[in-house]
């Protein structure tokens, strides 16, 4: 591989919604499954729906450039206009955002395209993109110094 793929394994009280989400709503390819567990090909990484009895939730809240960030959370960087094309997409469906679409940090290093959701079973996922992408670790004098 010349680029490591990220895995994440997560809670869902249910599998059938998770499915709905993640390839219905996402157009995750799926993977291997049993009753209970689903792999699914989010954009390259394989997240692993993992069914539970209770999904635990948000532990907290982060302010970052002025919204309330769901902690923890997970997500994927992508490029400018696949996440145009994402976000268009859940705002078709009529998906309901934490944040909505919209630019952080703007005319700042580190500007970037960000929205949060929640699955049906209450994980977080954020999506992002950089117009620049050398800007993903850029320092940023006013929020570093």
């Amino acid at each position: 591989m010349d680029r490591p793929r990220f895995h994440i394994a997560f809670p869902v009280t249910d599998l059938a919604a998770a499915r709905a989400f993640y390839a219905g709503l996402l157009g995750s390819a799926e993977g291997r499954a049993t009753d209970h567990w689903v792999d699914f090909d989010l954009f390259g990484h394989q997240v692993v729906a993992h069914k539970v009895d209770r999904a635990p939730g948000p532990a907290g809240w982060s302010t970052v450039d002025g919204d309330a960030v769901p902690v923890p959370h997970y997500g994927l960087i992508l490029s400018w206009r696949a996440f145009e094309v994402l976000a268009r997409r859940l705002e078709a469906a009529g998906q309901r955002f934490v944040i909505p679409p919209r630019v952080r940090f703007a005319g700042r290093p580190g500007e970037q395209a960000t929205l949060f959701l929640l699955d049906p079973s209450g994980n977080a996922l954020e999506f992002k993109a950089f117009r620049n992408e050398d800007a993903i670790f850029a320092l940023d004098p006013e929020l570093d110094g």
